[in-house]
């Protein structure tokens, strides 16, 4: 079974199981989630797709990490002109376990 979730703007492929980031969300380290913005689920040869939700569909996942992501560089420059900015950008995020998913 699994389902195509959304949450921080993106859209992800879960399975029970699954451990992977998002964008940062709101808890503790140990608190469990219900993400009810289920775009498709499947179970093998039934699939479920929303319109753009699936009614009553949700999964469940708990929080297992609450970090920030590696550091990316951004660098503007105009030609010519001296104009030289460099900026850094750490990402806060969530480490998600994925638990189960209910249609």
């Amino acid at each position: 079974m699994h389902a195509v979730i959304r949450t921080g703007g993106k859209q992800y492929r879960v399975t029970p199981g699954d451990i992977f980031e998002v964008e940062k969300l709101d808890g503790n380290v140990g608190d469990v989630l219900s993400l009810t913005d289920v775009l498709l689920v499947s179970d093998g040869d039934e699939v479920k797709i929303g319109q753009p939700i699936v009614d009553g569909a949700t999964v469940t996942a708990k929080i297992t990490g609450q970090h920030r992501g590696e550091k990316i560089l951004v660098f503007r420059y105009r030609p010519k002109k001296r104009i030289r900015v460099r900026r850094g950008h750490r990402q806060y995020l969530t480490r998600l376990e994925i638990q189960s998913i209910e249609a």
